[in-house]
């Protein structure tokens, strides 16, 4: 399953949400998006896991909890429309 993660802390590094998502299970990859002319974090990322289970357990546990000083948001992501 792939998770969106949103209001992360800008200095959230990807060690640290891999950390945070892997006390629930297996993480496959983690990509926080960054600015393209910055290499700044936008603020929201990506976890795939590959255990449906796992992951919505992960949902239940993270969403609306704290990680680096910022209450993040975590669902499910929005399959990308076809040609993006």
């Amino acid at each position: 399953m792939n998770i969106f993660v949103a209001k992360l802390n800008f200095k959230t590094r990807t060690e640290d949400l891999q950390n945070a998502f892997a006390q629930y299970g297996e993480v496959s990859s983690v990509k926080i998006v960054k600015d393209r002319d910055t290499g700044r974090s936008k603020g929201y990322g990506f976890v795939e896991m590959p255990n449906d289970a796992e992951a919505q357990a992960a949902i239940d546990g993270l969403n609306e909890k704290e990680l680096d000083g910022r209450t993040i948001v975590v669902k499910p992501a929005n399959p990308k429309a076809p040609g993006n």
